[in-house]
C-alpha cells in the first residue's frame, strides 16, 4: 500500500505540473516592421515620432511614431550614418564620400569633398559639422561647403564628437583617439593594447564637457578622459565565455549607455558595468539611437528592434 500510495502521489504531481502553464522571459526588444530586407546600418532621431534609418541600396526609412515607411534617397549607394540637428535639417553618408541631405521634404545630394566613405558625422550647429569616415577621412561643413581637413590618423574613424567647433574628438581603428583644437587634428592615443598587443577598434565617442570625455571600443572596454588623461572605467563585455563585437553605441548620459552588436548582442551601461539585454533575435545588429524613454536598434535584414524603458 505504501508503494502504491507513493506512486499515486507521483502521478498526481505530474498532472498538477502539467496543468501550470510554463512562463518564459519575454524579449527586452521587441521587432518592428520595416516592409525591407536590406541590412540597415545606422538610426537616428529628432524625436521617437520622428525617426530615420539607412543602410544598403540606399535605404531610408522613416519612422512617424505608428509605422516606418520608405523614402526615396535617389541613390542605390549603401548609406553608413545619419545624423540632424532637427528633424527638417538631416544628413546621411555612405559608400564614396556620398552625402544626402532632407529639409523636411525631400533628399538632396550634396558634395561633400572626399571621395571614401563617410560613416558618421557631430555638430553643433549648422555652420560647424564634422564627418568622420574611411582612410581617417574628416570633412568640414561651415553652412554652404564641405571640406576635407587633414587628420593625425590614415585609418578608419567611426566615431565623433565635440564640446565645441575647437574641442572636438574623433576615433577609429587601432585604437586611434584624435583631437581637434580649432586649429589642427592630433593623435591623443595610438591603441589600448588589450588584446593581441594592438590597439582595438574604437566605435563611439561621447561627452558632457571638454574634461568629461567617454570613447568605447568594439569590445566595450569604455574610456573616460578627464581633460588631461584617458583611463580605462569598463573591461570588455563578457558573454557565454566569448568576447562580443559590438558595432554601434549610443549614449544617453554618462550612465545610460546602449551597445549593439553581431548575433542580437544588445548591452547597457549604466556609468558602471555592462549589463545583457534579451533582444530577441540572433541577427547583427549595428546602429542604435534613442531618448529617456525609448531606444531604436537596427540590422540586418531589415531589422529594426525597439525598446520602451
Amino acid at each position: 500500500m505504501t508503494r502504491y500510495r507513493v506512486l499515486m502521489w507521483i502521478s498526481m504531481c505530474v498532472l498538477l505540473l502539467n496543468l501550470i502553464p510554463i512562463v518564459t522571459a519575454a524579449a527586452d526588444w521587441t521587432a518592428m516592421q520595416s516592409d525591407t530586407q536590406n541590412t540597415l546600418y545606422a538610426v537616428w532621431g529628432s524625436s521617437v515620432t520622428d525617426v530615420f534609418a539607412v543602410g544598403t541600396n540606399g535605404t531610408i526609412l522613416h519612422y512617424d511614431g505608428s509605422q516606418w515607411t520608405a523614402m526615396e534617397s535617389g541613390t542605390q549607394s549603401i548609406l553608413l550614418g545619419v545624423w540632424g540637428l532637427s528633424g527638417t535639417d538631416v544628413f546621411v553618408m555612405g559608400e564614396d564620400g556620398v552625402l544626402l541631405h532632407y529639409d523636411g521634404n525631400a533628399w538632396t545630394t550634396m558634395d561633400s569633398g572626399t571621395e571614401f566613405s563617410l560613416t558618421t558625422m557631430w555638430g553643433n550647429s549648422g555652420n560647424e559639422i564634422f564627418a568622420v569616415g574611411d582612410w581617417g577621412a574628416i570633412v568640414r561643413y561651415d553652412g554652404s561647403t564641405w571640406t576635407e581637413m587633414q587628420g593625425a590618423w590614415g585609418h578608419p574613424l567611426y566615431g565623433v564628437w565635440g564640446s565645441s567647433g575647437s574641442d572636438v574628438f574623433a576615433v577609429g581603428k587601432n585604437g586611434a583617439i584624435e583631437h581637434y583644437d580649432g586649429n589642427a587634428w592630433t593623435s591623443m592615443v595610438g591603441g589600448l593594447n588589450q588584446f593581441g598587443g594592438t590597439g582595438n577598434q574604437m566605435n563611439g565617442v561621447w561627452g558632457t564637457a571638454a574634461d568629461d570625455v567617454y570613447a568605447s571600443d568594439v569590445y566595450g572596454t569604455v574610456l573616460r578622459y578627464d581633460g588631461s588623461n584617458w583611463r580605462v572605467i569598463t573591461g570588455a563585455v563578457i558573454k557565454g565565455g566569448t568576447i562580443n563585437q559590438l558595432n554601434g553605441v549610443w549614449w544617453l548620459s554618462a550612465n545610460d549607455m546602449f551597445a549593439v552588436g553581431q548575433k542580437g548582442a544588445i548591452f547597457h551601461h549604466d556609468g558602471s558595468a555592462w549589463t545583457a539585454m534579451d533582444s530577441g533575435t540572433e541577427t547583427h545588429l549595428f546602429g542604435v539611437w534613442g531618448d529617456s524613454n525609448e531606444v531604436f536598434a537596427v540590422g540586418e535584414k531589415g531589422t529594426i528592434l525597439h525598446y520602451a524603458k
